[in-house]
């Protein structure tokens, strides 16, 4: 078997990550699938023998969505293309939600004196005229909520149904009821009724549900940061030892047995084993030890870790998505998509919850039109239960905060497997930290200083001036914890001249 994560496009509400489970599922040679709304991918178990991923990814484009490979080797560029395409959309949705907010306000207001039935003389006269509703209706209804219809009628074209057929259909029987009164006041005054229109509720509706998206859409960029910043620690480029020159490439191209030298300071790009040179390497991204480790001939160096002072060649002997940089980003990519033992019946709930809503819908219909008589009521009463039952936040609170939990954990150097550690984590009632690295910041930190007797001779300020002027030449993490704690103490260093240092003695 072989496990694989697809990035998932097209989904607009928990029950369109139940047809993508079920699509996948349905392929021959799957043997179990999990989708996470939140992240919005999917994780698969398959057999390479009797399907691939082409397979896959043509049941997902028939259900009606659109899934493509997340490639650990183009991280950094997959990323950026995620964002910016996160952003795009957040755009696109903040342009709608102020179209249809200013539209809605505006037919609220025109609409007061019919909810009331009080003059107020200060709304304009013009406000009231159900053509004018009309007019400031129509974008609303028709640009800023294109996307719920469109949608809705991809899931009627597979024969099923999502949040977007709820608001397609609430939305739809409130302006088409609102169409006749407009067009054709007269026969409701025949029959004793108010030519009562009810534009207002459409687009409020609309504003409201894409409002909510746009909140959604936001936390989403938010929760996907931890794995940005992770990335980030990557080095872009690597300088590679080829026929006795010196030549600097993108660190995608740097293959197995490569030569790599890294200078002071550099970021080490992938993994490797020391063949010439020694120096310290500061290693607290990976183990949380502040101090740095010495490297010489034979030792293995870890792909984003800092040299500190020499410079060394060494071999790479993990690139790509071997290295344990992009292993760290997988497992916290695996855990964000991971699900929880209660989001699994949040979304077994999820798939039949439309059509018993629709149901549920036509029986309120049904009995208030039966009871009363009234058809105006009978409908208002049927558009409630359609746009109030959404199943969105069911299927988006779970996996979001199992996004943010190990988004959150990953920044601050804490890896969770995944979602069912999450959920039983609430009954944790000891920790055992078996060393100090695990809890440490990753930087040495001065607390305060002792001079042997007579050294200061009472002038301790002078004594740590002599010594930041000393350390400040320094790259080692001690002097800088030095230099650090000087300078919060408000004493000036001075320039030292003659600055040596010697590895493995000090300065």
């Amino acid at each position: 078997m072989e496990n694989t994560t697809l990035k998932l496009r097209g989904m607009s509400c928990a029950s369109c990550a139940r047809n993508i489970e079920d699509a996948i599922r349905s392929v021959p040679g799957v043997n179990e699938c999990h989708v996470n709304f939140g992240a919005e991918q999917a994780t698969i178990d398959y057999d390479p023998g009797k399907t691939d991923l082409q397979a896959i990814q043509e049941a997902v484009d028939a259900a009606g969505y659109s899934a493509y490979p997340l490639q650990q080797q183009n991280l950094m560029n997959g990323e950026d293309d995620e964002k910016r395409a996160r952003s795009r959309e957040t755009r696109e949705l903040t342009r709608k939600v102020v179209v249809a907010g200013i539209l809605s306000t505006l037919l609220v207001i025109g609409s007061l004196p019919a909810m009331t039935g009080l003059h107020l003389g200060f709304i304009p006269m013009w406000l009231h005229n159900a053509w004018v509703q009309l007019v400031l209706t129509a974008p609303v209804q028709f640009w800023c909520g294109a996307s719920f219809y469109i949608n809705a009628w991809k899931a009627l074209k597979r024969h099923t149904a999502t949040m977007d057929t709820l608001v397609a259909l609430g939305t739809s029987t409130a302006y088409l009821y609102s169409l006749f009164p407009t067009f054709f006041p007269d026969l409701f005054i025949a029959q004793g009724l108010r030519p009562d229109v009810y534009y207002e509720a459409a687009a409020v509706i609309i504003a409201l549900i894409l409002l909510g998206k746009l909140l959604e859409n936001r936390a989403k960029s938010q929760t996907s940061d931890a794995i940005r910043k992770l990335i980030g620690l990557q080095a872009r480029t690597a300088r590679l030892i080829r026929d006795g020159r010196e030549v600097d490439v993108p660190i995608e191209q740097v293959q197995i047995d490569d030569v790599v030298l890294v200078r002071p300071g550099e970021k080490i790009p992938v993994d490797g084993e020391v063949i010439d040179g020694t120096s310290n390497v500061d290693e607290s991204m990976v183990t949380g030890e502040s101090l740095p480790v010495k490297k010489q001939l034979g030792d293995e160096v870890i792909g984003a870790t800092i040299n500190k002072t020499g410079s060394f060649k060494f071999r790479a002997t993990r690139v790509g998505k071997d290295t344990v940089l992009a292993q760290i980003v997988q497992l916290v990519q695996q855990a964000q998509g991971s699900k929880a033992p209660i989001q699994r019946l949040a979304d077994s709930v999820t798939g039949w919850f439309v059509p018993a809503v629709i149901a549920i819908a036509l029986l309120t219909f049904i009995i208030w039109f039966n009871i009363t008589g009234n058809l105006t009521l009978a409908l208002i009463t049927t558009v409630g239960v359609l746009i109030i039952a959404c199943p969105c936040a069911l299927g988006l609170a779970t996996p979001t905060s199992v996004m943010v939990g190990t988004g959150k954990g990953a920044e601050n150097g804490i890896l969770i497997k995944g979602a069912e550690s999450l959920e039983l984590a609430h009954k944790i009632q000891t920790i055992v930290l078996d060393k100090t690295g695990t809890i440490t910041q990753g930087k040495p930190t001065v607390t305060d200083f002792v001079t042997a007797s007579g050294t200061a001779n009472g002038n301790e300020l002078n004594l740590l001036k002599l010594a930041a002027s000393v350390e400040r030449n320094s790259e080692h993490p001690l002097a800088e914890a030095v230099v650090r704690y000087v300078s919060s103490q408000e004493v000036e260093s001075v320039d030292a001249r003659e600055f040596e240092a010697i590895a493995g003695s000090g300065v």
